[in-house]
């Protein structure tokens, strides 16, 4: 896909790689991108900042909380109204909170969920709508787990699982929406550097620095630019992982899809 004079919808948009994602969208070209984020006060500055770079009409902020089903929907409607449709949804949104996993799952994993049906149910072909691609983010973790994070791990894990079943050939043949998950290597956001004081365990801050301070860290920009290739390039349903910057490459797991 071209994001090209295209409609895009991004959650967890105010900061890290959800904003540097909203600005690689821009600069490709997109018509409007909407910034979907639960805090008001980043979100706005986020949209201040691009509409200076990138023109006042461009970039919308919409206060969003993707673990509540009511919220996430009016941002959907509230787009497609506005915005006469939409072509490209990044289900970016995500936390690290070992400590209140239930939040995790409602944000990580079933904020994904939610953001990936709403965007089949108005753009799906199926439904009437002109197709588009959904770009989930999961994470090296649900790959590779990382002992310190297990409720992290879960999330991210069940994301991939969801993404190369919803984006299977079955699926999109219906629908037209392309399906496909970015897996980031350990990167640096004010959520990782935020994150060790949410360890479900204290006795693992040790253990989780020296983690991520042997990971090859990128930053979020590198993932921002990620998500654009991977809308020019990626099938439906299927996961690609960028680490250290360096360029993606697709993740190869085993698929035997029944029908």
């Amino acid at each position: 896909m071209d994001p090209k004079g295209k409609v895009a919808l991004v959650t967890g948009g105010a900061i890290g790689i959800g904003f540097s994602t909203c600005k690689e969208l821009l600069k490709n070209g997109v018509k409007v991108v909407v910034v979907c984020d639960v805090d008001s006060q980043k979100g706005e500055a986020a949209v201040k900042e691009m509409r200076s770079q990138y023109g006042e009409g461009r970039v919308v902020f919409m206060k969003t909380d993707v673990s509540d089903a009511k919220s996430l929907e009016e941002a959907f409607k509230k787009t497609i109204t506005t915005h006469n449709g939409l072509d490209i949804v990044v289900n970016n949104a995500g936390i690290i909170n070992e400590k209140e996993w239930e939040k995790s799952i409602a944000v990580n994993l079933n904020g994904v969920i939610r953001g990936t049906l709403l965007a089949l149910e108005h753009m799906g072909k199926d439904k009437g709508g002109k197709g588009g691609i959904v770009v989930n983010m999961s994470s090296v973790c649900g790959i590779h787990p990382i002992p310190c994070t297990p409720m992290y791990n879960a999330t991210k894990h069940g994301v991939l699982a969801f993404t190369r079943t919803i984006g299977g050939e079955y699926h999109y043949d219906i629908t037209g929406v392309r399906v496909t998950a970015l897996c980031p290597g350990a990167t640096y956001t004010a959520q990782f550097a935020g994150s060790i004081k949410n360890l479900y365990d204290d006795k693992w801050a040790d253990r989780w620095i020296k983690n991520f301070e042997s990971a090859g860290k990128q930053e979020p920009e590198d993932v921002g630019c990620a998500v654009i290739e991977l809308m020019q390039r990626a099938e439906s349903g299927t996961a690609w992982m960028i680490e250290g910057g360096s360029p993606i490459y697709e993740v190869k797991l085993e698929v035997k899809e029944i029908r």
